[in-house]
């Protein structure tokens, strides 16, 4: 694979723990990589309708804490008019998701396509090799080309799909945008403002700040009710912080790149350093309590609230009404002058957003189907509703109307986009309502710490993912598990020896051999 697939890859966080039955039926294919021919319904190569006589697929999706139901969503409502596809969703929430997936291929009861599914590279591998899952590289190559356009102009995108074995049975979303790939460190400037303090340079800076918005009475109500600092439910406050402490996501994990030396960092001292300073500020109350408890709806509300002093989001959709109370800041520095931005994504930023199962009748229709949200058209239809009554255009660029505005919660119930991971292309042209001049200033102070390489989580051949599956699964649940307990002060610092040689005991060095080896066939 060429060398140059690292400088673009794409990240994410490989699955685990996953649920695996024996191969379904065929349905949807002719001989391997082939799509299976129509039944007396031919698909139009161009053009809309897709097909002459209406069809009907079921897609299993997931649906955001902020979505309305998918079938009141006028993108669904008028692509349905315009291809004849008719489509179901079966809508499963974030909150246990990834259970219901799993469940969806453990049991076979498979949908014709998972949209939104967040399918990863070892869900894609093991569900393509049980054949539940089918390859997509033809069906691309014939019938998708926007797709096939966007994966010529960049390459990445098809390295980072791509098995061993040479086919692609998932497609991601594909963002040009910068701005769109990482989470934008918010802090509450009025609070700064109303205390005399200057945005944090340091994380020990940082502390003082979160400690005066603790104990300062910024919100001005006379009780302490304010929260300095909160983030996603879960281990994600680490990664937010972990470039400030010199580490890095890169092959879609806890790992390190030195001089070409594969690390994985989670028991190493500067994780140790990290987990240290977030134990602090959970002990003075600096951290929100609920860190490791609240659901994403609860976490949205507070970024809404103007109640929250600092927290992570890529954009600003979820206070837009309190806008102006928040800005920007750069990666604090840490106790060793790092200042990286790990947590950031490529261009092919949500792997797996759309599968075809074995089951569908019409894998052609359905290709068709998705590849329109891959055009500028058919991204501004999913993600801005319909002209005229819910945007306008301004210069070719849709703007969403300032009257359907005036009800946050419009949005997010027209379009499958507010949520994330919706599979469609977001460049400069849709890009009006995530990237609004605070957001984009937010971004340039990313920009020189963003990292210039970022290697893609290794697509692994079946025997390796394996492996990986069952090193990892043990081994990321234990790093949890510690992890927040460390966080929240449960386990003491003083089990850290004991903490390592645990990991050991896992065979975490097993695990990044494995990494090394993915790596170095990268460079060839």
């Amino acid at each position: 694979m060429r060398k140059r697939w690292g400088r673009y890859a794409l990240v994410m966080m490989i699955a685990s723990g996953l649920i695996v039955s024996g191969c379904s039926s065929n349905a949807g294919t002719t001989k391997e990589g082939e799509p299976a021919a129509q039944t007396g319904n031919a698909v139009n190569a161009t053009g809309f309708p897709i097909v002459d006589q209406p069809v009907k697929l079921k897609m299993f999706t997931r649906i955001a804490p902020v979505n309305g139901p998918f079938k009141e969503m006028p993108v669904f409502q008028d692509y349905e008019k315009m291809s004849n596809v008719q489509v179901e969703f079966i809508e499963a929430p974030t909150d246990g998701f990834q259970e219901k997936k799993n469940l969806l291929f453990a049991s076979n009861e498979l949908p014709d396509a998972l949209f939104r599914s967040g399918i990863s590279p070892l869900e894609a591998v093991r569900y393509g090799s049980a054949g539940q899952l089918i390859p997509l590289e033809d069906l691309i190559d014939q019938y998708a080309p926007n797709l096939k356009k966007l994966m010529e102009e960049y390459p990445e995108i098809r390295a980072g799909i791509t098995t061993p074995e040479g086919h692609i049975y998932a497609i991601p979303g594909i963002v040009t945008l910068g701005a769109a790939r990482t989470d934008k460190k918010w802090i509450n400037k009025k609070w700064l403002d109303k205390l005399g303090l200057k945005e944090p340079e340091t994380t020990e800076e940082l502390y003082e700040v979160l400690v005066a918005f603790r104990d300062q009475d910024p919100n001005g109500n006379g009780k302490p009710d304010e929260i300095p600092m909160t983030a996603r439910a879960g281990l994600p406050i680490v990664h937010m912080m972990s470039g400030s402490f010199g580490l890095d996501l890169q092959l879609g994990y806890n790992i390190n790149l030195e001089n070409d030396k594969v690390n994985i960092w989670m028991g190493n001292d500067r994780n140790k350093e990290l987990l240290m300073y977030l134990n602090k500020l959970y002990k003075e109350k600096l951290l929100d309590p609920e860190v490791f408890s609240h659901k994403e709806a609860q976490y949205l509300a507070k970024q809404g609230s103007g109640n929250a002093g600092f927290f992570f989001d890529q954009t600003n959709n979820n206070f837009l009404s309190i806008q102006d109370q928040y800005v920007g800041i750069a990666p604090p520095a840490g106790p060793h002058g790092d200042r990286l931005q790990s947590q950031a994504l490529p261009i092919a930023r949500d792997f797996g957003a759309f599968a075809i199962t074995s089951v569908n009748k019409y894998p052609e229709v359905t290709m068709r189907w998705i590849d329109y949200f891959y055009s500028d058209e058919g991204s501004t239809m999913l993600r801005f509703g319909r002209e005229g009554e819910h945007y306008e255009l301004r210069d070719g660029i849709p703007y969403y109307k300032e009257d359907f505005l005036e009800d946050i919660t419009n949005q997010a119930k027209i379009t499958p986009y507010a949520g994330g991971g919706a599979p469609h292309i977001i460049s400069d042209k849709v890009a009006s309502f995530i990237n609004p001049p605070q957001v984009q200033e937010a971004q340039n102070k990313l920009d020189p710490f963003m990292p210039k390489v970022k290697y893609a989580a290794p697509v692994f051949d079946e025997q390796t993912a394996q492996q990986v599956n069952v090193l990892r699964n043990d081994i990321d649940k234990y790093y949890e598990e510690q992890s927040t307990k460390f966080i929240v002060g449960s386990l003491s610092f003083d089990k850290w020896d004991e903490f390592q040689a645990t990991l050991k005991k896992m065979k975490i060095d097993e695990l990044e051999k494995l990494y090394q080896d993915a790596y170095d066939k990268m460079q060839k």
